[in-house]
């Protein structure tokens, strides 16, 4: 990282949005700030291969967060975010998927103009269009969905979680479900108690868009045994819904991810 006075004018932070992992999902925008980068401040779920983006030259700075493990917490990333930012420097805070989707960019926003820090924010592609588009789930589909709602699984511990499920068990929405692994006894057990169909269609994957992908295909009954049975690792994002009987159509007709021969010589400069 470059060294710079506290005289020298205030640096800027982006809040950035790192996508579902495959490089190449970045936007020309993520690309460009990154590679101006003084310091990054990142996530457990930013990829190595969009970290291997990173300037050789700026400080890399991790904050990841997993269930009752947190690096470091949130009020101190939004310390180490102003106090990089009021010494001179630019600043990437970046975070997998999008900053506003489950990343808690909102919250990192508001300390920056606490402390009048100017910053910008970077939308992402969000995990559940990533992963979606990589297993070939659209999801909406006119007659199966007119509607889509993210979910996130996080409770405070020993907690059971509190959301409506009436309203979301309903089978004209698809229902997409975010770190939902370690709950996922309590989301399906819950739905179908407030009335969703136990055979309604599900895909889980795990590593969306990167070469290790999984995915494994289950009705809402049968997704915790099939998990297991198939032994997914995280990040594991659950789509619920009609719209996952399409995998079998669209995915099995797409390209296979990480695309043809002719992209190597693309995807070997975000691996160098």
């Amino acid at each position: 990282m470059n060294n710079k006075s506290n005289n020298d004018k205030v640096g800027k932070v982006y809040l950035v949005g790192g996508g579902p992992g495959d490089p190449e999902l970045l936007t020309m925008k993520a690309y460009r700030v990154l590679s101006e980068a003084d310091a990054v401040v990142y996530d457990r779920l930013v990829s190595d291969e969009v970290i291997n983006l990173v300037p050789a030259g700026a400080a890399r700075i991790f904050v990841g967060k997993q269930t009752s493990n947190h690096t470091m917490p949130q009020e101190e990333i939004n310390a180490t975010l102003v106090n990089l930012a009021l010494s001179g420097h630019t600043v990437v805070r970046l975070k997998g998927g999008d900053p506003y989707v489950f990343g808690r960019g909102s919250e990192e926003a508001i300390e920056l103009i606490k402390a009048e820090v100017p910053f910008e924010v970077i939308p992402g592609i969000t995990a559940a269009a990533g992963a979606a588009a990589s297993i070939g789930v659209p999801l909406t589909h006119r007659g199966m969905a007119n509607g889509v709602r993210f979910v996130t699984r996080h409770c405070r511990s020993d907690m059971p979680l509190d959301m409506n499920w009436k309203s979301l068990a309903d089978p004209d929405t698809t229902l997409v479900v975010y770190m939902g692994l370690a709950n996922m006894g309590q989301i399906t057990a819950n739905l179908m108690a407030a009335g969703l169909d136990g055979a309604t269609p599900v895909i889980a994957v795990s590593k969306a868009t990167m070469p290790e992908q999984r995915s494994c295909k289950a009705t809402l009954a049968t997704l915790v045994d099939t998990i297991n049975a198939q032994k997914l690792n995280g990040p594991v994002l659950i789509i619920i819904g009609q719209v996952a009987s399409l995998a079998d159509i669209i995915g099995s007709e797409m390209i296979s991810h990480g695309g043809s021969d002719d992209d190597e010589d693309v995807k070997s400069v975000a691996r160098a």
